[in-house]
């Protein structure tokens, strides 16, 4: 990790930029996917899961006999841990469900909203090195939760063509309605197009690799939602001289070993507790059996000594992690100045793991300083807010001069005649 002792506050911005993704061809090799799948449905899916996964795929759609398999393949330790995450997480985003009131605007005048759920949803999950069946609980249980009719998934096959037992039976536990063995940005094709096997969906969610994000924001364009913009995973930390170093390293580390680009910020007023970090990340990295991941990623990552705790808040507010944690004494005074975050972790004990896993609240989070503006994922995401009116007699009458002076002043004529007959029927009455 590169040392940085006392930057000025005018190189902060500088220092808060990502590590540039090399993006060469980029747009051209995921545009031309789209188009492929979009024009030749699963013919293309079956063509670039041989090109890109080596593997030739008879179908796409997970069977019910491979989904009821998993459940023999999970020990039951495990299955009883996954039932504890889900608990929490389900408590968690059932508490968002929020009924609005009815608000009277003016007299004789009544507004409201109605939630309501987004009919099919696409969840990705990645493949890769790690079974991420956490990010299927994250995403399908919140969908479930909002009361989406259709629950697509897609993730990429291993080598032997079948999916992990693990994201299967989370997919089963979740209510995920059907599961598909297809990777990358083809997957997000099949999901945002349709194909002959893949139900098109109106809204698509979850982490993916630059070729999966590229082709969210493409299929945006298309009229496609996303959830939000992703990239690599990021954790920034503030810590004070109180903090344990040991347990700092561990959740630096825990971050880093997600992919080579994962970038991870350390940020503390006290020279000593830096240096102690330090000499704790070095060790705990031997230990780690995907210590070359995290190694790598550790070379475009960070730890920053700065002059004061106030100045750690204002500058991870221009960073805007994906995940904080305040790791100092009187952590909660510190985390009311936090204005930029995906998610925060508070105090000694709150490791970033908890909140990856099974605390309840969810792991799928703004990355890339998107935090200024998104949200992490929650059971709002999939849903959409319908708002209505009513107007009574009285109601036109008390607002309808309103209505019409602004009209006319807009050059609406339309606009205004709408209420004047109104209004003149109720004076024939």
């Amino acid at each position: 990790m590169r040392t940085i002792l006392f930057p000025k506050k005018e190189n902060w911005e500088e220092l808060c930029r990502r590590p540039a993704i090399e993006k060469s061809q980029l747009d051209d090799i995921v545009s031309s996917i789209l188009r492929r799948v979009k024009s030749e449905g699963d013919k293309a899916i079956f063509e670039y899961s041989e090109k890109f996964d080596g593997i030739k795929l008879t179908s796409l759609k997970v069977s019910p006999a491979e989904i009821q398999q998993s459940v023999d393949l999970v020990p039951e330790n495990l299955k009883a841990a996954i039932q504890v995450a889900k608990n929490n997480i389900e408590k968690f985003h059932r508490a968002q469900l929020i009924q609005e009131q009815v608000i009277e605007t003016s007299e004789g005048v009544s507004c409201w909203r109605k939630n309501v759920a987004i009919e099919k949803a696409g969840l990705y999950i990645p493949g890769g090195s790690a079974p991420l069946f956490s990010t299927v609980l994250m995403l399908a249980i919140p969908a479930k939760i909002a009361g989406c009719k259709e629950i697509i998934l897609c993730t990429p096959p291993g080598p032997d063509g079948k999916i992990n037992p693990l994201i299967l039976y989370a997919s089963m536990l979740t209510g995920v309605t059907d599961i598909f063995k297809i990777g990358g940005a083809q997957a997000i094709a099949a999901m945002a197009f349709g194909t002959e096997s893949v139900p098109m969906v109106y809204k698509i969610f979850g982490p993916g690799n630059q070729f999966v994000t590229k082709a969210k924001e493409m299929v945006q364009q298309e009229g496609i939602s996303i959830d939000m913009p992703a990239g690599p995973s990021e954790l920034l930390i503030i810590a004070d001289i109180t903090a344990n170093p040991a347990f700092i390293a561990s959740d630096l580390l825990s971050q880093a070993e997600h992919s080579t680009d994962s970038q991870v910020i350390f940020l503390t007023d006290n020279k000593a507790m830096l240096e102690k970090v330090k000499s704790e990340v070095d060790v705990q990295v031997l230990r780690l059996p995907r210590k070359k991941i995290a190694c790598e990623a550790l070379e475009g990552s960070m730890i920053i000594l700065l002059s004061s705790l106030e100045d750690c808040i204002c500058f991870s507010n221009i960073y805007a992690p994906e995940h904080l944690i305040i790791n100092t004494t009187g952590a909660e005074k510190f985390a009311e100045k936090v204005v930029n975050a995906g998610s925060v972790f508070l105090g000694e004990y709150s490791c970033e793991s908890a909140g990856d896993y099974a605390s309840g609240t969810n792991h799928t989070l703004p990355t890339n300083g998107f935090a200024r503006s998104f949200s992490g994922i929650s059971t709002d995401s999939f849903l959409k807010k319908i708002s209505f009116q009513e107007v009574s007699r009285n109601g036109i009458v008390n607002l309808g001069p309103v209505i019409g002076l602004m009209a006319e002043a807009e050059l609406l004529a339309g606009h205004k005649n709408a209420v004047d007959i109104r209004l003149k029927s109720l004076k024939n009455v």
